[in-house]
């Protein structure tokens, strides 16, 4: 996995946005902050505005997705585990609550309108051979995959299980430690997840669970003072890249072909087979 790095400003602004700037997986809600020159005044503050409405308009839609997807096994986040987690993370980045029944109505198809979003894995590689793993959420698969090929022309777009080999399919649960006498170790022992990626300073601990278990261990966690920022299902790489074998020109080309994918509004996440 792989650690974006942020300036004090842009750090700021992903905050306003709702997102951990120290999280360590790419999850592909944001593209990469390369802001500069503090002492711009008013300028600045306008940009970084303009930069936190823009990443929270695209949070909320990929969260819109999301819950009109799980919503088809019913609209009920009681009696529907996915779409309770869902539902959670929406309320957690202060989703309004008018655009949170208007998706889980529209994706319960109680608006009486059609609506079919399905879910595409693309493989691939990003430039110096960086593997890497797109999840999208279409409703035109026949327009996405096109557009997906164009974006790969500077890495190697692969085919179906030729890099899903070399990843992990996981529950991935961001918690944040509620006191300082939390200790992750036993915390994942004792909720029952697989491993976990200790915090860095002032960050969060990031829990890995088999798939079936992670409404269960996001649940167990409050018990052992963590509480949850973030829960999906996600793709954890076996053997990643060390970033310092790129050196610092190829690991730009990386990013910035992370960005132009990002940018697609198809994209939900991103996992890329990068030492965080």
């Amino acid at each position: 996995m792989y650690n974006l790095s942020f300036d004090a400003a842009a750090t700021s602004a992903l905050a306003q946005a709702g997102h951990d700037p120290h999280c360590i997986l790419i999850d592909a809600r944001i593209p990469r902050l390369t802001v500069r020159n503090l002492a711009m005044g008013a300028q600045w503050k306008a940009k970084g505005k303009e930069l936190a409405a823009n990443a929270r308009g695209r949070l909320f839609g990929k969260l819109v997705k999301e819950i009109m997807v799980a919503a088809r096994n019913g609209a009920d986040p009681m009696m529907n585990p996915r779409l309770r987690l869902v539902v959670e993370q929406a309320r957690k980045v202060s989703m309004p609550k008018e655009t949170l029944d208007r998706a889980l109505k529209k994706g319960a198809g109680l608006t009486g309108e059609a609506v079919h979003f399905e879910r595409v894995l693309y493989e691939g590689f990003a430039p110096h051979q960086v593997p890497l793993m797109v999840e999208c959420l279409t409703d035109n698969v026949k327009r996405t995959a096109p557009e997906m090929r164009v974006l790969f022309r500077k890495g190697q777009l692969g085919t179906s299980g030729s890099v899903a080999w070399d990843f992990d399919h996981v529950g991935m649960i961001e918690a944040a430690a509620s006191g300082a006498d939390a200790d992750a170790e036993l915390a994942a022992i004792e909720a029952g997840a697989q491993d976990f990626q200790a915090a860095d300073e002032g960050g969060n601990t990031i829990f890995f669970t088999d798939p079936a278990d992670l409404d269960l261990v996001s649940r167990a966690l409050a018990d052992y003072r963590f509480n949850v920022v973030s829960v999906k299902l996600g793709y954890r790489p076996k053997n990643p890249v060390d970033p310092a074998g790129l050196g610092a020109a190829a690991l730009e080309e990386v990013e910035h072909f992370l960005a132009a994918i990002d940018a697609h509004d198809d994209v939900q996440e991103i996992y890329v087979g990068l030492v965080g």
